[in-house]
């Protein structure tokens, strides 16, 4: 009969639970999302920050016409990382527009200016000032039946009118659908919540690979060489353990200042205590065994012995408290972007977005822009207590016997 291996074990056991393994699916979605998001959310933008006040509070689910006008400036050339990771800065100007028509060489609209708002009077914009980057002090000229004009290149450029038209609209007329709303700032409320997802991820991995190098190096002192570095390992643990957490992320936060990188450090930095414990108490059970001993035997350095034997030995119960870390992570994080000390605006996170719109809850129809990413939140936060339940319990001896049983 073949043997299965360890990690092959905890795998069966792991995915036997369902709520762990939907923890999972959940994790790995938001992995996606937070790594190429740009690619496929409505507003690509930095930050997901393209702002209109005329579209302020929009409900989720409303339409909206645009017209675009190019910006009169050089596009910079973006690269396929950059997009993924930067977005793109718009080359267009976009007008959210309740009506528009074509006067010969020109346009006319009409600006939106949210639902029931009064009509605004006409304004006027010439075809080629919309859809090209033009020569300065070189105006757009009829010329017979077609229409002049020089682009920035200096190369002069001729066509007929109804093709400017038809070219305006075809390229430069869109049609976007906001599927769950705007925030105040007019901004697409579904970009902004996909884009908080990579400030969460990156706060949460960050922080728990501090606190795992923390908590593993004094964890490690204290259990390998016991005595007095025990004693002075557990009375830091202690001192940190009777600091209130999100009280001492603040501190910490006000030392660093504020912004994104300060708030993985101060976060990493409260969390350490946990993983000290833990390993402090596994290394206690496991440094009398043979294999230790044998390590001494042979000459083997305390760095050695612990790296390279007694740590592997223990990951386990480390993996699973590292899964618990990252959920109190995201909660740390947001928390203190309500607080404001988080990460700064335009950046988007979930716990900003809550801060900024935590007064529409009362107001009919504005209260899911809080709603949404606090249900963000509770859904990461639950996932990764959920994975972290399934290993504990697909690592426990116990569990596997009455499983294999």
């Amino acid at each position: 009969m073949k043997s299965e291996s360890p990690g092959r074990k905890i795998w069966k056991r792991f995915r036997q639970n369902r709520l762990s393994l939907f923890g999972l699916i959940l994790i790995l979605a938001a992995i996606f999302i937070s790594f190429f998001f740009y690619l496929f959310i409505p507003d690509n933008t930095p930050y997901a920050n393209r702002m209109s006040l005329a579209l302020s509070n929009l409900s989720p689910g409303y339409e909206v016409r645009f017209i675009k006008i190019k910006r009169q400036a050089e596009d910079e050339p973006v690269s396929f990382l950059s997009e993924v990771f930067n977005g793109v800065k718009d080359s267009y100007t976009f007008i959210p527009v309740s009506d528009f028509r074509y006067d010969k060489e020109n346009i006319i609209y009409k600006e939106f200016m949210g639902p029931g708002a009064a009509s605004m009077p006409d304004q006027i914009i010439g075809l080629p000032e919309a859809m090209y980057i033009l020569k300065r002090g070189h105006k757009p000229f009829v010329s017979g039946s077609g229409l002049s004009f020089v682009l920035s290149s200096g190369q002069l450029e001729k066509s007929a009118i109804d093709n400017l038209q038809k070219e305006f609209s075809d390229n430069n007329v869109v049609t976007k659908t906001f599927w769950l709303g705007t925030d105040r700032f007019g901004r697409d409320l579904l970009s902004r919540l996909l884009a908080g997802t990579r400030v969460t991820f990156g706060v949460g991995l960050i922080a728990v690979i501090i606190s795992l190098f923390v908590g593993t190096l004094l964890g490690s002192l204290a259990g390998f060489f016991r005595g007095k570095v025990d004693q002075a390992v557990v009375w830091l643990i202690n001192v940190v353990w009777s600091i209130p957490t999100l009280l001492l992320v603040i501190a910490i936060t006000l030392v660093l200042g504020k912004g994104f990188e300060q708030v993985f450090i101060a976060v990493g930095l409260t969390m350490w205590v946990d993983v000290a414990r833990i390993v402090r108490g596994q290394l206690f059970s496991v440094r009398e065994l043979e294999f230790v001993s044998a390590g001494k035997a042979l000459g083997f350095s305390a760095a050695r012995i612990v790296s390279r034997h007694m740590l592997p030995n223990i990951m386990g119960p480390v993996l699973v408290i590292a899964a618990a870390n990252f959920s109190t992570a995201i909660l740390l994080e947001a928390g203190l972007s309500f607080l404001g000390i988080g990460a700064q605006p335009p950046t988007p996170s979930w716990g900003a977005m809550i801060k900024e719109n935590y007064g529409y809850i009362i107001i009919p129809g504005s209260a899911h822009l809080a709603i949404f990413p606090g249900l963000a939140i509770m859904l990461l936060t639950m996932a990764f207590t959920f994975v972290a339940n399934g290993l504990r319990d697909a690592m426990d001896s116990r569990e596997q016997f009455s499983i294999s049983g």
